[in-house]
């Protein structure tokens, strides 16, 4: 029963990628595989969390912090996407680089997506099931999870703020947030997924939910986050990125240089 759920789920998530690739190669912008990959966690661990026999408040609070994140996140890229005029650095360089091999390529993009969105619903699958639980750490994750969701979308709107301006053009945020770290949002995003652990506490192998605040950190850090981002805002904006580089934290919000 439980292989057939998850493999049904997995099933579920390569279609609805597979119409979200459908959806970038008419509009022209790879940035819904990020719409996809949030919305699509959300669906994915709600319906874990509704068909599961489990305790019912570890199933509640992970569904309400899932719900609150999934629709935050996904409703802000999807705005982002729609109403930018250039697509994402990331998949636009992708596109230039790869030329007529750039939608076969996307297409694996998309599948690889739809991969780790079904990794990463997977808590709400051990959190279905819960047999047991502790209510401080039930409480601690939702604390953490709130917080981080807050967080997120301070950035986020202090970002969306700073580009609205006028004088924004080949400058760098430093407001709010962006004061103390290059990445408050990814510094949230990666937040956020500790709530699971600590709710999944007293859940049979809730132990390796562990594994996905450092996946997530390694993502970031590594794979899909900073580097890009940071590319991009080197060759934006130069030499202003360079020094707020030289002052700033990379990720943990923290007091910065002189």
């Amino acid at each position: 029963m439980i292989s057939s759920i998850l493999t049904f789920s997995l099933v579920m998530l390569l279609l609805a990628f597979t119409v979200a690739w459908w959806i970038q190669r008419l509009a022209g912008n790879a940035g819904y595989v990020d719409v996809a990959w949030s919305v699509g966690i959300g669906v994915t661990g709600l319906s874990y969390l509704v068909v599961g026999e489990g305790e019912l408040l570890p199933r509640l609070a992970a569904g309400v912090l899932l719900l609150v994140w999934a629709m935050r996140l996904g409703g802000h890229i999807l705005k982002r996407v729609v109403n930018e005029e250039q697509e994402d650095g990331r998949y636009r360089a992708m596109r230039e680089r790869l030329g007529r091999g750039a939608q076969p390529a996307f297409l694996l993009v998309f599948w690889a997506q739809a991969g780790l969105a079904w990794l990463f619903a997977l808590p709400f699958h051990v959190i279905a099931g819960q047999p047991r639980f502790s209510p401080w750490a039930m409480a601690a994750g939702v604390v953490i999870g709130l917080v981080a969701i807050w967080g997120e979308a301070l950035a986020d709107h202090q970002l969306a703020r700073f580009k609205a301006r006028d004088d924004s053009h080949g400058r760098t945020c430093r407001d709010g947030l962006w004061r103390y770290s290059r990445h408050p949002n990814y510094f949230f995003e990666w937040l956020h997924w500790f709530s699971y652990p600590l709710i999944a506490v007293g859940a049979t192998g809730g132990v390796w939910l562990w594994g996905l605040p450092v996946m997530m950190l390694l993502f970031l850090w590594f794979v899909t986050g900073i580097p890009y981002t940071e590319k991009q805002a080197l060759k934006s904006r130069g030499a202003d990125y360079r020094d707020y580089q030289r002052t700033t934290s990379p990720f943990i919000p923290w007091r910065p240089a002189s």
